[in-house]
């Protein structure tokens, strides 16, 4: 088979199972159709009771049990949470596979950076990222970290990077603080009254009118920029304007994941608001959101001045849309504000790529 990427693990035969059929199995079945396109499929699994489409595209998704007959000698690959590969891993030996393929996060990163760099060059662009700059200059920054006190501890040990600052998201709204060096979003000009519903947003807010340096980020306890120790020296001599974490692809569309997982009507309000009120921009933000590609988690680092400039456009749409969507019964769906800005930074990225030089970093996750 022949390979656009050889460095990535490619199936050692044409025909491969998926297990799994929700996003992160079919993202996976598209990184390697893409990167290997002799690649087939011959159909999603699963083996429990959780509704699943009866086809994804033109693959069957097929349920394990009864007398279904598999191709065992076909490689498996598990797109599924790394939480139960384990169990999914023992059940597809007990029918007989051998090649079983767990998808680590290390081996998604290289799925989907080899899969990104490829898409890039098909579309005539340039996917750099922060490490294969070169180096040198000299400026302030900060990459603010936020932290909550309902944060669940760290099962594996981080030590902040000397340019990481914490910083306690929702402070107003509670009299606990995490330590008492800490900065806390509730200073100055802040929103830190709104965090249950805008979340790591506060504290984006309070860096656009409080914080100082030269170039700022955000990143979360749980989630932090893999960059090599010379990142601020790179940036300013390549000019770089905006680091973003390495996109994800989603399906079907960046706006029907969204649809699909959240309350569909904001994002319906927030595209008519664009319409509306961002009349030039709407059809680039339409067609951008038919799309697959964005930059998850709301994290970023910038030079102050571009913060600024996405910052006075970002919230009078997300404030618009949490006064049209009002409080959710459901707490992870009343962050609705928060999940619209990661689809909404990355389309204004996109709408100024002739303006901004961006590159993107791989980030961690901390279990």
């Amino acid at each position: 088979m022949e390979s656009r990427n050889k460095k990535v693990l490619k199936p050692d035969k044409n025909n491969i199972y998926i297990f799994g059929a929700h996003s992160r199995a079919q993202t996976l079945g598209t990184y390697l159709q893409y990167l290997y396109p002799d690649t087939v499929i011959r159909a999603y699994l699963y083996d429990n009771e959780e509704p699943n489409p009866e086809r994804i595209g033109e693959i069957p998704v097929l349920q394990l049990g009864g007398n279904m007959r598999l191709h065992t000698d076909c490689p498996v690959y598990i797109g599924t949470r790394g939480i139960y590969h384990s169990r999914i891993t023992e059940h597809l030996k007990s029918l007989g596979f051998e090649k079983i393929r767990p998808v680590t996060v290390e081996l998604d990163l290289q799925l989907r950076n080899a899969y990104l760099k490829n898409y890039f060059t098909d579309t005539g662009r340039c996917f750099s990222k922060i490490e294969k700059l070169n180096d040198e200059a000299e400026k302030s920054a900060a990459v603010y970290v936020v932290r909550s006190v309902y944060d669940k501890p760290l099962q594996q040990p981080y030590e902040l990077a000397p340019y990481e600052k914490e910083i306690q998201a929702g402070a107003v709204l509670s009299r606990e603080r995490l330590s008492a060096q800490m900065a806390t979003d509730d200073t100055g000009k802040h929103i830190s009254a709104r965090n249950r519903q805008f979340c790591e947003l506060t504290v984006l807010y309070w860096i656009w009118k409080n914080a100082a340096e030269d170039i700022v980020g955000m990143a979360h306890y749980r989630r932090h920029f893999i960059l090599p120790e010379d990142w601020v020296e790179r940036m300013r001599k390549n000019e770089v304007d905006v680091i973003l974490p390495v996109p994800l692809y989603v399906a079907p569309s960046v706006a029907d994941n969204y649809r699909k997982r959240h309350d569909a009507s904001d994002w319906e309000y927030m595209m008519q608001y664009l319409k509306e009120n961002h009349g030039a921009e709407y059809s680039q933000a339409e067609e951008f959101f038919e799309k697959n590609l964005y930059s998850p988690c709301n994290m970023f680092i910038m030079r102050k001045e571009v913060l600024d400039e996405l910052c006075a456009w970002l919230f009078p749409v997300l404030f618009q849309a949490a006064g049209y969507g009002g409080e959710k019964e459901d707490p992870y769906q009343n962050r609705y504000p928060g999940f619209l800005s990661e689809r909404l930074i990355s389309f204004y990225f996109e709408k100024y790529k002739n303006r901004y030089k961006v590159v993107y970093a791989d980030k961690n996750f901390l279990s």
